[in-house]
């Protein structure tokens, strides 16, 4: 008789010994696919990250060069002055024209002080806005000036720390124009309005009035406690980057520039090319790529524990069905003693074992394609909630690099931006926490079940392997006499 419709025969005789291998393999099987179909999604869901992470590349003054050329300048004046390297905007925007750049911020810094209305002024200790009287004459001015490309792409805005309320944001169409947004508490303490126009004087020598129209008011949820206005959140006006290039007579020049990457993985190759492209001692260039490392290490961390399932039952499964064949050949060790002393080849018995085991294979893939999917997104999403609690609690008290997302102000002409370092970090913990995955997109693929047919041949052909020795070794006699 043919051993495969042996192995047909043997099944149906079999029942219940058939219907124990099925859900031994079905359930190794599920674990298998599981592992697999979770690891795929954790792959595609690490390609979306390199991609939506917003890594961002910075440029910016070296302060070291600055404070160098400080201490080396021959002037014989007592008091020694900073002075901010700038770079012109053809450069930046030829660096902004890369493959790899999705978007890139601008930002300019100038002092100036108010003329037609009042500065605000908090008191220590209280959260409520005081009123300090414009043009104080103070050489670094009381309304910081911070111009942007686009009030969208800054890190308070980005982080939720600033946010429109009336009118609406700077963009890139108000460059070369006198457009600014307001704060809040500085509109309603001087009663300006979307649309009015207000009045600020420039702290150099002849203190030129600059007229300024309203198109936006903006809420500040951060305070300053030391009393000075120019440090209060609601006296920091903003614009286009090239009106406080105007102000301190740097047109055409910009001192600090934020690129955002299309694709986080490039970041090594952007940065090396941006260098290049600014090519000067004067400007540091640095990467911080911290959201995309918040946002990637679970998902590297889901793959690895999916990996490690995958192995795991593999290894199990083929153990416990290697020992369930062997209990099986013992019990059967009559029927292939007869059939070897028949002429059987000992090869096409254990092809017999085999052929039993592929059926049984068939019955437990159908059932692992249907619960698979549904165990795999219970698994994944469980794995993805611990992986992101531990990256969330690792990293709450770590402090973030330079950039944030959008160009922080910190390189002033005048002393200005100086909340931007402040709040780095909280931007890129923040904008990590916005964009991290919540649930793993898990499916079958067709890759997918290619994968698991080949785990489950490999199983079954290890397992009849390590059965097959016993019967191998012996003679028909042997097998006979030992029955």
């Amino acid at each position: 008789m043919n051993y495969l419709k042996r192995s047909m025969l043997y099944l149906t005789h079999k029942k219940g010994q058939s219907l124990l291998l099925l859900l031994i393999m079905s359930a190794i099987l599920v674990f298998v696919l599981s592992g697999i179909i979770i690891q795929n999604a954790a792959v595609s869901a690490t390609n979306s990250v390199t991609k939506s992470a917003g890594t961002t590349i910075s440029v910016s003054a070296n302060r070291n060069k600055m404070f160098s050329k400080m201490r080396s300048s021959s002037s014989k004046s007592k008091t020694k002055t900073i002075t901010t390297p700038t770079v012109s905007n053809t450069k930046i925007k030829e660096a902004g024209s890369l493959s790899t750049v999705a978007y890139y911020n601008i930002t300019n810094t100038a002092s100036v002080n108010a003329s037609s209305f009042d500065t605000v002024s908090t008191s220590t200790g209280s959260q409520g806005g005081g009123m300090m009287k414009g043009g104080s004459g103070a050489s670094t001015g009381n309304i910081t000036i911070d111009g942007v490309s686009s009030t969208k792409l800054t890190s308070s805005f980005i982080s939720k720390e600033d946010k429109i309320v009336s009118g609406r944001n700077i963009t890139s169409s108000d460059a070369n124009t006198k457009n600014v947004v307001i704060e809040k508490e500085l509109a309603s303490s001087n009663s300006i309005k979307v649309g009015d126009t207000i009045t600020v004087k420039m702290t150099t020598s002849g203190k030129k009035k600059i007229k300024l129209k309203v198109v936006g008011i903006y809420k500040a949820k951060s305070t300053s406690s030391s009393g000075m206005p120019g440090s209060d959140p609601s006296n920091t006006i903003y614009t286009s980057y090239t009106l406080p290039a105007t102000i301190t007579g740097t047109e055409d020049k910009s001192s600090t520039v934020t690129y955002t990457l299309s694709n986080s993985a490039k970041e090594k190759t952007t940065t090396k090319k941006i260098k290049s492209i600014i090519n000067s001692s004067s400007f540091s260039v640095s990467s911080n790529d911290e959201s995309y490392q918040q946002l990637l290490q679970p998902m590297k961390n889901v793959q690895s524990l999916a990996k490690k399932i995958v192995w795991l039952v593999a290894i199990a499964g083929t153990i416990i069905l290697g020992l369930i064949i062997i209990l099986s050949v013992r019990t059967r060790q009559r029927e292939i003693g007869v059939l070897v002393s028949l002429g059987e080849s000992k090869l096409r018995i254990i092809g017999q074992l085999f052929s039993e085991l592929f059926v049984i294979l068939i019955g437990a893939m159908v059932i692992a394609l249907l619960l698979g999917n549904f165990v795999g997104n219970k698994v994944g999403n469980q794995l993805l909630a611990q992986q992101e609690t531990t990256s969330v609690s690792s990293t709450s008290g770590a402090n973030g690099g330079p950039g944030g997302g959008g160009g922080a102000p910190g390189s002033s002409q005048n002393g200005g931006g100086m909340r931007g370092s402040a709040m780095t970090s909280q931007t890129t913990t923040s904008a990590a926490n916005k964009k991290a995955l919540k649930t793993l997109n898990t499916s079958i693929s067709p890759s997918s079940v290619i994968k698991l047919g080949g785990m489950g041949l490999v199983i079954i052909a290890l397992a009849v392997c390590v059965a097959a020795i016993s019967i191998l070794r012996l003679r028909p006699k042997d097998i006979l006499i030992g029955e």
